[in-house]
């Protein structure tokens, strides 16, 4: 069989609907409705990713002039400094709490050019939704979407010149720890999310040759204490009876690291970057 016939976005949605049976069937966007889980994904994305912002806006083609859509902004780790280099930022992204900590964000830092739109990509109307056109079109490791295909389309659309995905090669730090704690938690296997060989193999399929950059990433999520950090996974883990609070309360025990008076879980992943000019794209290749 060759690639050719192989439905590549069929094999993403086969995959991430593995993935949210094993978890739970939760989107990621409900894990952020309370403002407070978002606030410490804000405060952990700046510990973790002061770097990876800095190289990640420099490398986007954008001049002060730029209009950017983030889609799946979450509490503005791209979007607050992006806003600073450009003329025009619009922040899609479904959860409150996320949208809610970037809102407050902006207002600290008087910025006043990010419109947000608290909706999922997949409801987003381009043209009532949205205040277009953008110079560059970003998804950055916000793709769990199980029409991979359509939503890069609608990204497409969206954008007049460049698209910019970010994502992940092979097992990510959590999902490692996920596939350790679920049989104990939840009695069975944890099945990973779909990664960027199904992606870039579905934009090929689409007539797209993207430009593809891996480089590795390390993170330190940090706990005053243990029930700090057991109040801030329970919800990620899924726990709800008190046997399953006792594990994850063994499980935390185990694998946390004392670090200068912290609690701290390390971990490690390797991403990529997919970006293309969008008049570069061929007729897509037919699936035979």
């Amino acid at each position: 069989m060759t690639k050719d016939a192989i439905d590549w976005n069929e094999i993403w949605e086969e995959q991430y609907q593995k993935h949210m049976e094993s978890n739970c069937e939760v989107e990621c966007a409900n894990i952020w409705e309370k403002k407070e889980a978002a606030k410490r994904f804000w405060n952990m994305s700046q510990e973790n990713n002061a770097g990876r912002i800095l190289k990640t806006i420099k490398d986007l083609g954008i001049s002060p002039n730029s209009r950017v859509l983030d889609v799946g902004a979450g509490p503005g780790t791209l979007a607050i400094p992006l806003a600073k280099k450009v003329a025009h930022v619009t922040a899609v992204e479904p959860s409150e709490g996320m949208l809610a900590v970037l809102k407050d964000q902006a207002e600290k830092e008087q910025i006043d050019n990010v419109f947000c739109v608290q909706k999922r990509w997949e409801d987003v109307d381009l043209k009532k939704d949205l205040k277009g056109p953008y110079d560059v079109v970003m998804a950055s490791y916000s793709l769990g979407m199980p029409n991979i295909k359509e939503a890069i389309q609608k990204m497409i659309d969206a954008s007049s010149k460049y698209v910019y995905l970010y994502w992940f090669a092979g097992e990510s730090s959590w999902e490692a720890t996920s596939r350790n704690i679920w049989p104990i938690i939840h009695k069975r296997e944890y099945c990973p999310g779909p990664k960027c060989d199904v992606l870039y193999n579905l934009l090929y399929q689409m007539g797209i040759y993207a430009n593809l950059e891996v480089f590795d990433f390390e993170h330190v999520n940090r706990y005053s204490s243990l029930e700090e950090a057991f109040d801030n996974l329970k919800s990620q883990y899924k726990v709800s009876t008190p046997e399953q609070e006792l594990n994850l309360r063994d499980f935390l025990q185990n694998v946390l690291e004392e670090d200068n008076g912290s609690l701290v879980m390390r971990g490690s992943s390797t991403r990529v970057k997919m970006w293309w000019d969008k008049n570069t794209i061929e007729a897509p290749r037919t699936i035979n």
